[in-house]
């Protein structure tokens, strides 16, 4: 007989590892909280994470526009190039 895993009775983290700070709402883009709430979740009580978890689904998403990547700077290329000619 296998000995029971160790469990622990905290509420989890919402981290889904991705990991990277928005520069204009200054939430995670994974888990939406910002970089206090991150740095204190392990010494938070249940009851502060419970209020953090309850406010996450009213925290607006990351904005699904793209701010740049190859996409853009080709745009940008073209539409350069089509105002020389």
């Amino acid at each position: 007989m296998s000995p029971t895993p160790w469990m622990r009775d905290e509420i989890e983290s919402p981290c889904v590892q991705l990991c990277q700070i928005h520069p204009e709402t200054s939430l995670c883009l994974g888990c939406a909280r910002t970089l206090e709430e991150i740095a204190r979740w392990s010494s938070m009580s249940d009851q502060e994470r419970k209020e953090i978890y309850a406010d996450l689904t009213s925290r607006s998403p990351a904005p699904t526009e793209r701010r740049g990547g190859r996409k853009a700077r080709l745009e940008r290329a073209k539409s350069s190039d089509q105002s020389k000619t």
